[in-house]
């Protein structure tokens, strides 16, 4: 009786759940945001050879790196821990207490580049599409905010969903864009296909990739929701959380790779690589950059709808990542002396510091958004990458995965991200 019931449990985990599709479009909803409406311009202003080399990494460099990650939360003793906890348990009291503060200084910053992001796109769409005024920046921001904050209030599962809806019109929205832009298509970018020189980049090949390595780690990146994602699944599916867990990113990155590649290559075939240097030059999105070089009333109505939908989605996922971080530091700090704090009362304390926060800036609207999400760049790096395969030679619980290609494969990768990104802000 007890082998048929066994059989039968292993036979529903094996099976694909309605919450796995949710999650598999919960992490492409955090993965795929504002920063996609830029890949096009960095990705493509070296020229075609670049663009298909990175085309080819993308999915192993996105997938290996996001499953390490998830493997190192499920490495945790007990089924409840996030990230925060399992990384104090495997390096200690004081290693968890740094890389905690490490994870919510990587994502808390992006959080505060997508609340003025979001207040900026609207204003615009309200001035420039509706012709109305401009409301008091004060108030907007608010309201935005406030409405983004009331679908968190809702809890994790509410986050997730609303992620997972939003998706729909997104990628509708960006491949319709996608077809729209085929008639316009010309030979120019492809004249750049040589190994000399790499279009306007005024680099080699070689730097060109280098360079544009950290743009694809985080146009890509999703590290933020994979601790919530990891606890979720283990809860749901016990000792087979590990396999349902690469089945559902394995997906989700197949439709990360193959979504915005083509958005991509259709963006970077329709233009010259003198218009995408020029792009980069007025330091604006590939979509506001179409609705003027096209003069087409069609992309100057959907770019701030895509982008208003896009922000929104990464807002709410980089949110998991960030209360996170920001509830591991408060426990970490309270446990210290002695102390806890109920859980519902810390979320809401976060839930008010990370209002308080956003709106500020984004009335502020400060003009170092590009240099703190650099500056977050070698952390997330650092803690996607380096961190969960320095975990598999170090920490029992996950030596069964050690001795993989794939292995060496993520540690270069985050290496090469990390020391490009550096580069970047020291050039």
């Amino acid at each position: 009786m007890d082998t048929v019931q066994n059989t039968l449990v292993t036979r529903e985990a094996s099976g694909w759940r309605k919450s796995d599709t949710v999650w598999m479009l919960g992490l492409y909803g955090t993965a795929i945001g504002a920063g996609v409406l830029f890949l096009p311009i960095n990705a493509g202003v070296g020229g075609m050879i670049p663009l298909m080399i990175m085309a080819v990494l993308a999915f192993p460099m996105t997938f290996f790196a996001h499953r390490g990650l998830t493997r190192f939360v499920l490495s945790g003793k007990n089924p409840g821990e996030d990230i925060t906890e399992v990384v104090e348990e495997h390096f200690g009291v004081g290693a968890g207490k740094l890389i905690t503060l490490l994870y919510f200084f990587a994502i808390y910053p992006i959080l505060l580049v997508y609340s003025v992001a979001i207040t900026n796109t609207v204003d615009s769409f309200i001035t420039h599409q509706l012709g109305l005024v401009s409301p008091p920046r004060a108030v907007l921001s608010l309201i935005l905010i406030i409405g983004m904050m009331a679908i968190v209030r809702f809890g994790e599962k509410m986050i997730v969903k609303a992620m997972s809806v939003l998706v729909f019109p997104f990628v509708a929205a960006l491949m319709m864009l996608a077809l729209y832009l085929i008639p316009q298509w010309n030979g120019a970018a492809l004249e750049t296909l040589s190994l000399s020189s790499t279009a306007q980049s005024g680099n080699g090949l070689w730097m060109t990739l280098w360079l544009a390595i950290p743009v694809m780690v985080f146009s890509f990146n999703h590290s933020p929701i994979i601790s919530s994602f990891a606890v979720a699944k283990r809860e749901e599916y016990g000792q087979d959380a590990e396999r349902k867990c690469s089945r559902i990113l394995g997906y989700a990155h197949i439709m990360m790779v193959l979504t915005v590649m083509f958005f991509v290559f259709s963006c970077v075939l329709s233009l010259t690589p003198e218009n995408l240097a020029e792009a980069k030059a007025q330091n604006i999105s590939i979509l506001s950059y179409l609705a003027n070089h096209f003069n087409a009333p069609v992309i100057a109505w959907m770019a701030p709808i895509i982008a208003m939908i896009a922000i929104t989605k990464s807002f709410l996922g980089h949110y998991l990542g960030a209360r996170e971080g920001f509830n591991g530091m408060v426990i970490k700090s309270l446990r210290g002396k002695g102390k806890s704090i109920e859980i519902n009362r810390l979320n809401k304390i976060t839930a008010l510091f990370m209002l308080v926060t956003t709106w500020i800036v984004a009335t502020l609207n400060p003009s170092i958004l590009g240099m703190i999400e650099t500056l977050g760049g070698p952390i997330i790096a650092m803690i996607l990458f380096l961190m969960p395969m320095y975990a598999i030679n170090k920490v029992p619980a996950m030596r069964k995965y050690s001795g993989h290609i794939s292995n060496l494969f993520v540690v270069v990768m985050g290496l090469i991200a990390i020391s490009a990104i550096f580069f970047s802000l020291f050039s």
